[in-house]
């Protein structure tokens, strides 16, 4: 059975605040229509900022996902049958000719993968143990015995004990037989014999493991009170001594021939990692586990070839550059968003909200609003706290009249004063200090593609720009490393200054691209930028002319 499908709200890779709020708040609208299989999800860390708004509010963050290459759990089948490795080979096959299961997994008490029971492996252990050329042993369990040959009992001694025992019918005289049973051993001997009371006497007198009656064949009683004095096994077999012996074999335990050659597939493993080894398995089947080892389905090749089990609502973005790693692979249901169109294409219609206003949290809160669907308080709450973040509380030139009516509706459902928490939020911004250069880059980067050139535009919001310049060669060496990463035409971080609502650039990358830079320039690789304050209106649209000029200059 394919497991239920999961569709994943989630925001751009190295999200900021109104990215992971959007998602959480998105996804729980979905919840509260009634869509269950919906979840937040964000494509990175959350900032300190955010980190500080989700305990404020308690609020859980939502699940990480470095990435959405598809994996074995996104096209396994769950809830499969298995069988227990001390089952018999019997019930086994039962369960898989009635299931109509080419395959079935064999588990050990505690649900773990010990191997995997296919017909192929039944033939070759049947070929390998049936031959007449030698004499072979079955590990057998009377208990198991009894109920694959549907016996009935008449004494029954170590049921559950597993042994090495040969399957011999009694088909010689007497004396001949007694002597065969001596010289192989009788107590791991099971005699299937039928109305011989001189073979049965001699074989309970030998102490032979197990005495089967053929035919239904009642033993006399004091047969049956020997059996008992000397601990020997009785049983009566309804079935003919040909078919008893034949069924004898299927009562082996289901782990001895499990096949322990095909290797477990974790959840989290990508489908390129065992794709091959997959096509080379038998019946083109792999057990799938947990990270503990236990049995959580089965993958096929069939299986690679359905839609897999996630979808996708994408918030604060449509540029697939700007989208997890993997996304390709996922039916994008819909978009919500508040930037430009990038060059994003779907296979399906879908709905697609893009709205000018400064943050995609309004957006959000104007669709409960549209929808009328209430607002719970922690979610009121951290959706006005993401356009406030957004927005610069307001400042920015990207806020809108919308925006300013979303910060007053949800103040007034939350109780909040917008002051007190811009201030708060603003003060968790300033908590940067303890960051690596490469957090700082990576914390809200965003990639571009424009005139055939990659580029990455970070930005930060900070209370004290200058403790950044003061760290500006470690910060640009990192820009520096990343742009020859990643084959970027430049790297550049904003930094906000949230009280004097100015920034600066950080930019490294191609000579010929940055000569272009007429900002005013403070210190090598750090341009002042006054009354710039978004990313998205003012400085993308700018790099964007320079772009244009830095591709006519490359072309002559």
């Amino acid at each position: 059975m394919k497991n239920e499908k999961k569709i994943y709200v989630i925001g751009h890779r190295n999200p900021d605040t109104d990215s992971i709020v959007s998602a959480t708040a998105y996804a729980r609208l979905k919840q509260l229509q009634g869509n269950a299989s919906c979840a937040a999800a964000r494509a990175g860390k959350a900032s300190a900022q955010t980190e500080y708004i989700f305990s404020r509010f308690d609020v859980e963050l939502p699940e990480f996902l470095p990435n959405l290459v598809p994996k074995a759990e996104h096209y396994a089948s769950r809830d499969v049958l298995s069988v227990k490795e001390d089952d018999s080979l019997w019930n086994a096959l039962e369960l898989m000719r009635k299931g109509d299961f080419k395959v079935l997994p064999v588990v050990d008490g505690e649900g773990a993968y010990k191997s995997m029971l296919h017909y192929k492996g039944f033939a070759n252990y049947i070929i390998a143990n049936i031959n007449p050329s030698r004499k072979s042993a079955f590990p057998i369990s009377l208990n198991h015995l009894s109920q694959t040959i549907h016996a009935q009992p008449v004494a029954l001694f170590d049921g559950a004990e597993v042994r090495k025992s040969r399957i011999v019918v009694a088909a010689s005289d007497g004396a001949h037989f007694d002597d065969t049973l001596r010289s192989e051993g009788a107590e791991n001997a099971i005699v299937i014999v039928g109305d011989r009371h001189d073979i049965q006497r001699s074989c309970v007198e030998l102490g032979v493991r197990a005495l089967v009656l053929s035919n239904g064949t009642a033993p006399r009683k004091e047969i049956a009170d020997l059996a008992n004095e000397r601990h020997v096994t009785l049983l009566i077999s309804p079935f003919d001594t040909s078919s008893t012996a034949m069924l004898i074999i299927y009562s082996v335990m289901a782990g001895n021939l499990g096949d322990t050659s095909a290797p477990l597939v974790r959840l989290k493993d990508t489908v390129r990692s065992f794709r091959d080894t997959l096509s080379k398995a038998p019946s083109r089947c792999l057990a799938v586990a947990d990270d503990d080892g236990r049995l959580v389905g089965v993958i096929s090749e069939g299986d690679l070839a359905k839609e897999p089990n996630v979808e996708v609502i994408l918030v604060d973005h449509n540029e697939p550059s700007q989208a997890i790693e993997g996304i390709e692979n996922y039916r994008i249901l819909e978009i919500i968003d508040h930037h430009r169109l990038g060059n994003l294409s779907t296979r399906h219609p879908i709905t697609f909200i893009n709205r000018v206003v400064g943050a995609t949290c309004t957006i959000v809160t104007n669709l409960y609003r549209e929808q009328k669907v209430p607002l719970e308080k922690p979610m009121a709450s951290i959706l006005l706290c993401g356009i406030l973040s957004d927005t610069l509380s307001l400042k920015s030139q990207t806020a809108t009249e919308t925006d300013a009516e979303a910060v007053e509706y949800l103040s007034s459902i939350t109780g909040l004063d917008v002051a007190a928490l811009s201030a708060d939020i603003q003060g968790a911004t300033g908590r940067i200090g303890a960051l690596s250069a490469k957090e700082i880059v990576s914390m809200d980067l965003k990639e571009y593609t424009e005139k055939g050139a990659a580029f990455s535009i970070s930005q930060i919001e900070t209370h004290s720009p200058m403790a950044l310049v003061q760290r500006r060669e470690e910060i640009l060496k990192h820009m520096e490393e990343t742009c020859a990463e990643k084959g970027l035409l430049f790297c550049a971080l904003l930094v906000t200054d949230v009280t004097l609502l100015d920034s600066l650039l950080f930019i490294t990358g191609k000579k010929s691209f940055v000569s272009l830079i007429n900002f005013p320039l403070t210190t090598d690789g750090i341009y002042e930028l006054v009354g710039v304050v978004s990313r998205k209106k003012q400085l993308v649209p700018l790099m964007a002319e320079l772009l244009s000029i830095h591709a006519a200059a490359e072309a002559k």
